[in-house]
């Protein structure tokens, strides 16, 4: 009797977890309280991106591209529907940024986003995105303003990298407490990046004892740095952190060297100079930079696999400092959409915008190529970790910590 008891308990477990695993019978109604994407058998599971793949700031978005495309290579399909990516051009401003967006949302059979690179594009992006119930995931843009709930945080909008107010007190930390600096400027060029990451770091540089001379400002496009470096010069800093992007970033390192009062001054930037279009714009002048950004000495099996793949797909290193951050952004809404779809008994796919949103938000403990990537309520999930480096013979070489 327990026998035969025990046998039926068992043939009813598997019955119910195979009930469980397989197809809705019954044609799926959707309550999400934003709507489902239903996705016909065999078409896509179709993936968007805007990132900057045009201009002096391309390598930024091509090597964010390939990270998501090697992400999607490794997960080539879901629930039997292949992954497609789809992408825009998000340049780097609020313009491009809107105008991707637009284009992007338009298509209703969109899951979700990967972008932007640059925040200033992430700003109205991360606006049209929600508006439209879709989610958008950014491996690059740090302003802190974008997971700030009073300021531009939007309820699609999470991000893979680090937040800049990692960022900007790790540079000052540096500064201060290992190259012993006490005095030193910034510039800016009004982009929620730029703005945000030099604000972060003089506040946390004058609580550590140190003096900020200046902050100044240059525009986007500009090439003449002279008027706006002669004013730092008579301020006498030590140190000049300039984390704005590739083109105004080699004017700027270039031109101080011509700048009496300047000849002594350490030139610094951030992860929005970690290019070789940067070392080659500034030529000489850029050897001995300190450039702070993302720790790039990912290792592990995972890292492994994706520098393998990478060469063999593109013939060459990742060439710039979010490519593993993008990996991660495209593992995270690949999750998202494998654990909330519902699949019908014709093959049809139902995924919800807010429970994707959910499950988005609800990441724990995802071990990515970065690190362990939990987010919080406002989006930030990355597990931030922030290096120095030093250009030397045209090479950025992690020094710092």
């Amino acid at each position: 009797m327990k026998r035969t008891f025990l046998a039926l308990s068992l043939l009813l477990t598997a019955a119910l977890v195979l009930a469980a695993c397989a197809p809705a019978e019954a044609p799926y109604d959707c309550t999400d309280e934003i709507g489902c994407v239903d996705i016909p058998p065999g078409d896509p599971v179709r993936i968007g991106y805007m990132l900057v793949i045009s201009g002096p700031n391309e390598s930024l978005g091509v090597d964010s591209r390939r990270g998501v495309e090697i992400a999607i290579h490794e997960r080539p399909e879901i629930h039997g529907h292949p992954v497609e990516l789809v992408g825009e051009d998000s340049l780097c401003s609020a313009e491009g940024g809107q105008t991707a967006a637009t284009k992007l949302v338009s298509d209703p059979s969109l899951v979700g986003v990967i972008g932007t690179n640059c925040s200033s594009a992430g700003e109205p992006a991360s606006r049209i995105v929600s508006q439209a119930g879709m989610v958008l995931v950014s491996p690059s843009n740090t302003a802190p303003s974008l997971t700030n709930p009073d300021d531009t945080w939007n309820p699609g909008y999470l991000r893979s990298c680090h937040n800049d107010k990692v960022q900007g007190a790790a540079m000052a930390e540096f500064v201060y407490n290992e190259l012993g600096v006490r005095k030193a400027a910034t510039i800016h060029d009004g982009s929620p990046y730029a703005d945000q990451l030099q604000e972060v770091f003089a506040n946390t540089f004058v609580e550590l004892g140190g003096e900020i001379t200046a902050q100044e400002a240059v525009n986007v496009g500009d090439t003449d740095m002279r008027p706006v470096l002669t004013s730092i010069s008579v301020t006498g800093p030590e140190f000049l952190y300039y984390p704005i992007f590739i083109a105004e970033g080699a004017f700027i390192t270039v031109q101080a060297k011509e700048i009496g009062g300047l000849e002594d001054t350490i030139l610094s930037g951030a992860d929005g100079m970690i290019s070789p279009d940067f070392i080659e714009a500034a030529g000489e002048a850029a050897e001995g930079m300190y450039i702070s950004g993302p720790d790039l000495g990912f290792s592990g099996p995972v890292a492994e696999r994706f520098f393998e793949l990478h060469l063999e797909l593109y013939g060459e290193d990742p060439i710039s400092a979010f490519h593993a951050h993008a990996f991660d952004a495209a593992n995270m809404i690949l999750d998202a959409v494998e654990k909330v779809a519902v699949l019908d008994a014709d093959g049809t796919l139902h995924i919800g915008r807010q429970a994707l949103r959910d499950a988005l938000y609800a990441t724990s403990g995802l071990a990515g190529m970065t690190g362990t990537l939990t987010c919080n309520e406002y989006g930030d999930c990355a597990d931030p970790k922030i290096s120095v480096n030093e250009i030397q013979n045209g090479e950025y070489i992690a020094i710092w910590p």
